[in-house]
């Protein structure tokens, strides 16, 4: 007679159980994940909350010191030289330097994967001349092509946004084109041909989510080098221009003082530092995660074979 096993009260966990499980694995990547999740609720809530206090000017208040216990909360990074709390505008301002790193990285992203799709499937002219798109794209050094894109046109968010994006789109369509030609010559791909699937059911339904994990990885370390262009351009002074604000625009800011003030642009540049970091972490998490080779070491706790 066949015994049924006892139900022992074990679930299945959902997939954001398991996520949080696995980013707990490795404690590095957990504290980057709160720390990105603070500066999302920040760049979401901050302008909503805290506009009208990132432009009050007080000139008594001018390049306030940090740590003054005898202040409010808002002046705890000090003040500017207008008098406006650090704090307060670091906060406003995770939304524009946010907004411009995560439309470039998905227009980009969007963009580059789909002609990198096409030009790894197709086997005619387009897998010839969509590859030289992109050659010419980097041929340009990506720093000097926006900033003489940015001398042309008016330095808005919107600008921005495409002249990285634009940048960034050789990134992906090379690597979404070297994974397809890979993974075009394995058997479920063939076995699919035979069954008669259309490219595009197979480019999209069998390719693609073997491609996937290699795109989002790059995204996460792309957000990073944007945000890091971004700040460039601002600091140069054609990006972002006042009174929107960003942090980069908030460390050019704060370069006439840095003698005597060091603050002002040493707070925003710790926050640049700060979330660069915890993408990279994310990404080198990510990296092991989306890998079911190697998602083992963080099942077994980071724990690695000597």
């Amino acid at each position: 007679m066949t015994q049924i096993a006892p139900d022992t009260g074990a679930r299945p966990r959902s997939g954001l159980a398991t996520v949080i499980s696995l980013l707990w694995r490795d404690k590095f990547a957990f504290c980057a994940a709160l720390f990105l999740l603070l500066v999302v609720i920040c760049a979401l809530l901050g302008p909503l909350l805290l506009e009208g206090a990132a432009t009050k000017q007080n000139l008594r208040g001018r390049n306030a010191p940090p740590f003054d216990m005898e202040r409010d909360w808002e002046f705890f990074f000090g003040a500017d030289a207008l008098g406006r709390p650090l704090l307060v505008r670091i906060i406003v301002a995770a939304q524009n330097t946010m907004m411009i790193a995560a439309g470039a990285v998905f227009f980009s992203a969007l963009i580059g994967s789909s002609l990198g799709l096409a030009a790894g499937w197709s086997r005619g002219r387009m897998s010839q001349i969509i590859p030289r798109l992109g050659d010419v794209i980097m041929s340009f050094p990506s720093l000097l092509l926006a900033v003489i894109v940015l001398y042309m046109l008016d330095p808005s968010v919107f600008n921005i946004i495409i002249v990285l994006a634009i940048t960034r789109i050789p990134v992906y369509l090379r690597t979404a084109r070297a994974e397809v030609l890979e993974v075009r010559e394995r058997m479920f791909v063939q076995a699919a041909k035979v069954m008669g699937a259309s490219d595009l059911r197979i480019v999209f339904r069998h390719i693609l989510p073997v491609v996937l994990p290699t795109l989002l990885t790059i995204a996460t370390l792309d957000f990073a080098f944007v945000m890091l262009a971004e700040s460039s351009l601002s600091f140069l002074g054609i990006g972002i221009q006042p009174p929107e604000i960003t942090w980069g625009l908030m460390v050019a800011q704060g370069r006439p003082y840095l003698t005597n003030a060091w603050w002002l642009s040493f707070w925003p540049g710790l926050a640049i530092i700060l979330t660069t970091l915890s993408l990279n972490l994310l990404s080198n998490w990510m990296r092991i995660a989306l890998d079911p080779v190697q998602r083992w070491r963080l099942e077994m706790g980071g724990r690695k074979n000597d």
